[in-house]
């Protein structure tokens, strides 16, 4: 028994659900009108959802495998499509083959039992993947957390991995459009904003931190709190501004490697002002300071 809704998919009749989608994604890309400009791409962009409106349904599917293309009066779908005039509704047709009305037992295959009157009305079985962004703090992007979404009046929270830059994507599956019985997903983009003490360069942090003028010249050990945890830093003796200190592993998570990068602590030595130093001092430092 002939069944061409296969053809018009470019599967075969054993395909499974997963093939018949993937195959459907692929033509309905090719086809779409709004990238195909061929004379002839609307008509079969409209034959290739129909052709998945049927064969992504599990009971449309086992009724089309029961009778094949006798639904079409015996013609293949594609001749049958083209013969129905210029303004071809095909979800109409389906939905009287298919829905809930008189279904097969009034049937004649021996012709088109379901006769002209096409609307014209658009083809659903889309994409039914949306998009979204957001924006996460700093820390969140690189511990990795939760973000609370609200989007068209559903409320869930979503798992943002370790890691994660500016710019990436993520998906929350089943989140997105509906369409008879199916689900698709949510494609976030994630921008993560801009830290006030952090620079992140791929896996690698940089954080700076103040000392006093003391312990640059003299040396000292300073606490440093950092995204990950508090750590003791030994500052050595004659510390230069900008003296980077490298801390390994306590920068970002590197997904691909599933190693992390380093930290680097920079130095920023903050001056004592004059009018906070010893007349005596200051007079000490005046004569015996070197110049230029």
């Amino acid at each position: 028994m002939a069944k061409s809704l296969y053809k018009t998919l470019e599967v075969s009749e054993s395909a499974t659900p997963d093939e018949i989608k993937k195959a459907y994604r692929k033509l309905a890309r090719k086809y779409h009108p709004d990238v195909n400009k061929e004379k002839d791409a609307e008509d079969k962009f409209k034959e290739i959802n129909a052709a998945y409106e049927v064969l992504s349904d599990p009971e449309k599917k086992q009724q089309y495998d029961q009778f094949g293309d006798q639904m079409f009066g015996g013609q293949n779908f594609h001749d049958f499509a083209r013969n129905q005039g210029s303004h071809v509704d095909l979800d109409e047709i389906l939905r009287q083959m298919f829905g809930g009305g008189a279904g097969f037992g009034g049937a004649s295959f021996g012709g088109n039992p379901f006769g002209g009157g096409f609307g014209g009305s658009g083809f659903g079985a889309p994409d039914l993947d949306i998009s979204a962004q957001i924006t996460i703090p700093f820390d969140v992007a690189v511990l990795g957390g939760k973000q609370h979404i609200s989007l068209n009046n559903d409320s869930f929270d979503i798992k943002i991995p370790e890691g994660v830059e500016d710019g990436q994507k993520i998906r929350a599956k089943g989140k997105g459009k509906s369409y008879q019985g199916q689900r698709g997903d949510l494609i976030i983009k994630v921008n993560v904003a801009q830290s006030p003490e952090y620079e992140r360069d791929g896996s690698t942090l940089i954080k700076s931190f103040d000392i006093p003028l003391k312990t640059a010249l003299f040396g000292d050990k300073v606490q440093i709190k950092t995204i990950h945890k508090e750590l003791t830093l030994k500052v050595p003796a004659n510390t230069k501004q900008n003296q980077k200190f490298r801390v390994k592993e306590l920068g970002v998570l590197n997904r691909k490697t599933g190693t992390k990068g380093d930290l680097y602590l920079k130095a920023n030595i903050v001056l004592p002002k004059i009018e906070d130093l010893d007349e005596e001092l200051v007079q000490q430092l005046q004569e015996k300071l070197p110049g230029a």
